[in-house]
């Protein structure tokens, strides 16, 4: 069959042929429609992410959608090695496959899926958030920032205040307050954090890390103690893998630090997560603009700037 397949470390994956994958006890054979070309699976390719197996040739892709041989459409996610979601079949465990809804199409849910679970997975199993809270995303001009507000919205969210480097996006968003990441004085920028806080915030979904994370603890912290504390849930770390932080900062405040994604939310509430946001992409207009290309110019879609939301169609 013919699939993106990479054959080392730091390579991009190539068009060719690999051999068909063959069902085992508790998978699924899967004819794939559409593969999502995500961070994680550029990520996972260079052999940098935490999950990446460093066994080579593999075939790129941790998830997409695809028909069983009954018919049936679902979206799957993590093959098993060494197949992926960019290629014409693959086979995953039954238990990581979850039905697409009838009106929901190929390409969309593919392209929302995970973005969409990160903040779902964060706003349900690990913030335990509440109807009439207020959320700040951090990084909301991103794929799944993007999908953050809205699925805060649906979740009955008070208020959702998004932030983001991306002034026309941040202000295209459906958010009661916008914060540009433009100022590059430390400062003003965790003055303007202080402002919401002091309306009241109870969950905070980090896409970013570094310099705007030290900001909006340091101004959490400052907001002083709550009945309700601030959960302050990290997700990704695209403006730096580290930050400072004061000890003072935990100690002095109700602000509770803590992680979401694959390791800290179990796999199968990870794959329910996205069952739920697939279930309601369509009532709560979950979409994201997106690049489709057939899986033959792998190379072409590879060299794309990653903050475009790219799906692969093998056919």
């Amino acid at each position: 069959m013919k699939a993106a397949i990479v054959h080392g470390p730091g390579q991009p994956p190539v068009y060719g042929e690999f051999a068909a994958p063959v069902a085992q006890d508790g998978e699924y054979r899967i004819a794939v429609s559409a593969g999502a070309l995500s961070p994680l699976t550029r990520m996972r390719a260079s052999g940098t992410h935490y999950s990446s197996s460093g066994q080579f040739p593999f075939i790129a892709g941790v998830d997409g959608v695809g028909r069983l041989d009954d018919g049936r459409r679902v979206y799957f996610m993590l093959p098993r090695a060494p197949y992926g979601a960019l290629g014409q079949e693959t086979v995953v465990c039954a238990a990581q496959c979850v039905p697409v809804p009838d009106g929901l199409d190929d390409v969309t849910a593919a392209a929302i899926a995970n973005p969409g679970m990160s903040s779902w997975a964060a706003l349900t199993e690990r913030a335990r958030f509440q109807a009439g809270e207020t959320v700040l995303i951090n990084g909301a001009t991103g794929a799944s920032g993007q999908l953050a507000v809205r699925i805060a919205r649906h979740m009955g969210a008070k208020r959702v205040v998004a932030t983001g480097r991306n002034v026309a996006v941040l202000e295209s968003l459906e958010a009661d307050a916008a914060i540009p990441l433009t100022d590059d004085d430390p400062a003003a920028l965790e003055a303007r954090f202080a402002e919401e806080f002091a309306q009241g915030i109870g969950v905070v979904l980090d896409y970013l890390w570094g310099v705007s994370a030290e900001r909006l603890l340091k101004a959490g912290a400052k907001a002083g103690p709550a009945s309700v504390p601030i959960r302050f849930v990290q997700i990704g770390t695209s403006s730096g893998a580290e930050i400072a932080l004061p000890g003072a900062i935990l100690r002095s405040s109700a602000i509770e630090l803590m992680g979401s994604g694959i390791g800290s939310v179990p796999l199968d509430r990870l794959i329910a997560a996205i069952g739920a946001v697939l279930q309601v992409a369509v009532p709560a207009g979950l979409s994201l603009s997106t690049r489709t290309l057939p899986l033959h110019d792998i190379e072409q879609a590879w060299a794309l700037d990653d903050r475009q939301r790219v799906v692969l169609t093998p056919t």
